[in-house]
């Protein structure tokens, strides 16, 4: 069915916009999400520490994408700047195996993550539907890998040469490259989520977890 496209208006009722919430909570799920929930844009945290991890230990992918550091080059006061202008997130929760995040080739390129394609794609979707309501600056947020990982793991970053993103339309920054605390979030809504390591078994942990973000 092709949606419906809603005019742009200054003044969104508030009456449209918790429906309008509500429908991308089901169209999460929907789309394969575990759960998504609505939360509103003070219950996100944002911590100079998350952004720490990127540099120690240094990640594989810090400076090879466009949605890493340092190419991603928001501070955190843009981003708690940026997060202020919206009213509401869809949080967005997804199980994967513990297989899919465990083990010591985790960051071999034939150590498959359908889960974190999967969140990419969730999040673009909603973050979609939400332009095409009427809501021009929904921004959303991965959780997961960084989209080199997910979508380019065997080829060159072509936005880091200024030569345009392959994956525009479903690479996003994860919600770690802009400084938020998402493992922090997860557990305060209520969500299990393990420590995940190099060294961890599959058997340890009972799954996974990929999440994402879009505000609006």
């Amino acid at each position: 069915m092709v949606q419906e496209i809603a005019e742009f208006s200054e003044n969104v009722s508030d009456d449209k916009l918790e429906a309008d919430v509500e429908k991308y909570l089901v169209l999460a799920k929907e789309l394969g999400a575990n759960d998504a929930i609505r939360i509103s844009t003070d219950m996100i945290i944002v911590d100079e520490r998350v952004r720490a991890k990127c540099y120690s230990p240094r990640c594989p992918y810090y400076g090879t994408n466009l949605n890493c550091p340092p190419h991603f080059d928001w501070d955190l006061e843009k981003t708690i700047k940026i997060i202020s202008k919206y009213k509401y997130g869809i949080f967005v929760m997804l199980q994967v195996p513990p297989e899919e995040q465990t083990g010591k080739d985790y960051d071999n390129i034939k150590h498959h993550i359908p889960g974190a394609r999967k969140m990419y794609e969730i999040v673009a979707k909603v973050q979609s539907a939400a332009f095409y309501d009427g809501y021009p600056l929904a921004l959303g947020f991965a959780g997961g890998p960084s989209c080199k990982r997910v979508f380019c793991s065997t080829v060159e970053c072509k936005g880091i040469k200024g030569e345009g993103c392959r994956m525009a339309l479903k690479s996003n920054p994860t919600m770690h490259s802009a400084g938020m605390d998402a493992y922090s979030m997860a557990k305060k809504v209520g969500w299990k989520i393990y420590p995940i390591g190099k060294t961890t078994e599959p058997s340890q942990i009972a799954h996974g977890l990929e999440l994402g973000l879009v505000l609006i």
